[in-house]
């Protein structure tokens, strides 16, 4: 399977905050994926990963599912 950095990949399971979407952060013989919903990052062999894919986002796609993330208010005085 050709999964890349900062794919965002479907699973067919849930993480456990109830998010079945996770950024791909590191790929080689383990990934490192990061829950899109909660931000928690864990590491699990290649072969588990593969084996639970539902869909992969890729470019364009998976740019819109990110989330915005904070935004820190400016310190006005």
């Amino acid at each position: 399977m050709d999964i890349q950095l900062n794919d965002i990949l479907q699973m067919k399971k849930n993480h456990p905050c109830g998010e079945n979407r996770f950024l791909v952060l590191r790929v080689g013989m383990d990934f490192r994926l990061r829950c899109l919903k909660c931000g928690r990052e864990l590491m699990a062999p290649r072969g588990r990963i593969e084996k639970n894919i539902k869909k992969i986002w890729r470019g364009e796609e998976g740019a819109a599912l990110k989330p915005a993330g904070k935004q820190e208010e400016a310190d006005v005085r």
